[in-house]
């Protein structure tokens, strides 16, 4: 098993690991790349397709195993159904030939449909960096897009719990339900996770 070597260091020690790590994840690496020099802004790939990259290095795995979709998420005042649909399409075209599956979301709009899909309403978000704070544990709440080829990164609850394989709730918009199902799903996969209690 590969060393922690992201644990406990300083924050830009760590963008600088994450970086390599995710380099190595080529499909991911070519996302970031194409949507660099897209007209999409104010956007960030993100959650699942970074956390289980980080893990599947730490496990020896071959970094993009298991990574069902790659996350694109964005924000955009236009609220409309068409305009969603517009930026999907759009999206989509530019990243046809990597073959992988995606999900992109406008979350200006998550108010809209999250109830009927979740049971729950939640407030709309004012920006998409808000939106990601509440994705239901600190190791999901994270993205990255590049800029002038510097990997920059958002991540509310840095990055010590990912590089420490740590599984830690987050309670804004989740529920303990959700977060003990995805938490059993992840350790299943990558023993090595160590899983915060909701309750702590």
């Amino acid at each position: 098993m590969k060393k922690l070597i992201g644990k406990n260091k300083s924050l830009n020690e760590q963008i600088k690991i994450l970086t390599k790590i995710l380099q190595g994840n080529e499909k991911l690496w070519e996302i970031l790349e194409v949507l660099s020099t897209s007209k999409l802004k104010n956007y960030y790939v993100a959650a699942g397709s970074i956390n289980q990259t980080v893990f599947n290095y730490y496990h020896n795995y071959e970094l993009s195993s298991g990574i069902k979709d790659y996350d694109i998420v964005y924000f955009d005042s236009d609220l409309s159904y068409e305009k969603e649909d517009e930026t999907i399409k759009y999206v989509e075209s530019l990243l046809k030939d990597l073959d992988v599956s995606y999900d992109i979301k406008n979350e200006a709009r998550v108010h809209l449909w999250r109830e009927e899909k979740f049971g729950a309403p939640i407030e709309p978000y004012s920006s998409v960096e808000e939106a990601i704070l509440s994705w239901g544990a600190t190791i999901t709440s994270i993205g990255v897009r590049l800029e002038n080829n510097e990997l920059i990164v958002y991540a509310p609850y840095g990055l010590n719990d990912i590089f420490s394989m740590i599984v830690r709730p987050v309670k804004k918009d989740f529920s303990k339900e959700n977060y003990e199902k995805r938490a059993e799903k992840w350790k299943a996969k990558w023993n090595r996770l160590e899983i915060i209690p909701w309750n702590l």
